[in-house]
């Protein structure tokens, strides 16, 4: 009865195309086809025993502290405004400078992923700041608009990022669960660090390949990316420079510095940050009473719309379990001609479907559950493994028809601006984040090296 595990697989698919919240699809559809598969003796009830513990874990798992903290941060960070100074600096510094300002773009988008690591506030604040500039100064639309929805999307894999924290988690079971399964009763652990160090490397070469496009084209087609012009720069242009830059890269090292250093957990980093954002509002007199109920309640929402999910996905990984679902992948999986290159390539292949489609939280809590194991099993990297699979969820919020960068950037462009030519141009980002999965996958050193030597 394998085949009804693939069946409640497909049926949670259609329903949030459909548009059913997510967490209930997940745990009402995976009840329904426990309760019909036990009526035909295909399904041990017995396996829905495990919800309580599950939820408990879910509850009491430091790890997931992470997630409020850096909500909080991302949200308190976008309050104080800090976006708009950044913006307003570099527009300064890079005036006169061929696609200077695209490349401005690109460099607030890279600070803020490493300040928030929200990709909706960052993607709204740069179409609201940046993008009728941009078309105003000449910039071609289609270029415009794919540069900032790929800026935006840098918080999906520079540190610290969502994404990783959810993704650390589920592969941290999947890695224990892979070792039990091998015999190994002593098993090696991964942690949110681990892959915050190994998306480094990756997260600024996307960086310099999006800075490298916008310079090829200023190049190739001057037209479209026009000298960046402006008012005359004023004095004491150093002194507004460190007040907008010094900010953000304080709280980034003391983020990040304090996790790679081992000085902090992500969770005490979060802390920290949550700390640091709140501070740092303060000090731009951006922090009131109504700032405050703002930044806790979007925390709140956001923060019970993820740990409902995960409600809803143990749910759906007990009873895809129970219906033999794990045994029918692994089969299919390790069966395939050319080993762990062709299900890697098949997995990867799936994930860049299902991003054309679904929100990455749904894939991380889906799918990754699902092919992880078997791919740990196979002797894949789990470090490795969780920047392919960060990288590929970060191409999903730039895939039409449904990629949630560019629902944000339509929410706030001019009308101007077609969704045709929001859909172009993402296209040459999406084929610079392709290329830079190809480049790990030919050299896994790029995100196992710095782990090693930190380690080491």
């Amino acid at each position: 009865m394998e085949w009804l595990a693939l069946l409640l697989f497909a049926v949670i698919f259609i329903a949030l195309l459909v548009g059913f919240p997510v967490a209930f699809t997940l745990a009402g559809i995976s009840l329904i086809f426990a309760l019909v598969a036990n009526l035909f003796g295909a399904f041990d009830m017995a396996f829905l025993q495990s919800i309580p513990n599950r939820i408990y874990s879910i509850m009491s798992n430091e790890i997931l502290i992470a997630v409020p903290l850096f909500v909080f941060m991302g949200i308190m960070l976008e309050q104080s405004k800090i976006a708009e100074q950044l913006l307003n600096t570099m527009d300064e510094v890079m005036r006169g400078v061929k696609g200077g300002l695209g490349i401005s773009v690109i460099v607030v988008g890279m600070l803020l992923a490493a300040s928030t690591g929200i990709v909706g506030a960052t993607v709204v604040t740069m179409g609201l700041l940046a993008l009728p500039t941009m078309i105003k100064q000449g910039y071609c639309p289609k270029l415009a608009s794919g540069t900032i929805c790929a800026s935006g999307t840098l918080g999906q894999i520079i540190p610290p990022s969502i994404v990783l924290i959810l993704l650390g988690d589920v592969l941290s079971s999947a890695y224990q669960q892979a070792q039990l399964s091998q015999g190994i009763f002593s098993p090696e652990t991964l942690s949110v660090g681990d892959l915050f160090i190994g998306a480094l490397f990756p997260g600024m070469l996307l960086v310099l390949l999006y800075m490298l496009y916008i310079l090829f084209k200023a190049i190739t087609q001057p037209d479209s990316v026009p000298n960046h012009v402006g008012q005359p720069v004023q004095p004491g242009l150093l002194k507004r420079v460190l007040g907008s830059l010094l900010p953000p890269l304080l709280l980034i090292l003391l983020v990040l510095g304090s996790i790679l250093g081992g000085y902090a957990t992500p969770t005490e980093a979060a802390a920290l940050g949550a700390l640091g954002a709140t501070l740092l509002a303060l000090s731009k007199q951006k922090l009131n009473l109504n700032t405050l109920n703002t930044v806790m309640r979007n925390t709140l929402q956001v923060t019970s719309m993820i740990f409902m999910i995960f409600i809803g996905a143990a749910f759906f990984s007990l009873v895809f379990r129970g219906l033999g679902g794990d045994d029918l992948m692994t089969e299919l999986l390790s069966d395939l001609p050319g080993g762990v290159f062709t299900a890697m390539l098949i997995v990867m292949a799936l994930m860049f479907v299902l991003g054309f489609f679904l929100d990455f939280i749904e894939i991380t809590y889906v799918v990754v559950p699902v092919v992880a194991p078997i791919l740990l099993m196979m002797g894949v990297d789990p470090i490795w493994l969780g920047i392919m699979i960060a990288i590929n969820l970060q191409t999903a919020f730039l895939t039409p028809p449904f990629g949630f960068a560019l629902f944000y950037l339509r929410g706030v462009a001019p009308k101007s601006l077609t969704t045709a030519d929001l859909y172009r141009g993402t296209l040459p980002f999406i084929a610079i984040q392709l290329g830079v999965l190809a480049m790990i996958a030919i050299w896994p050193e790029l995100v196992t090296w710095l782990p090693k030597q930190i380690y080491a």
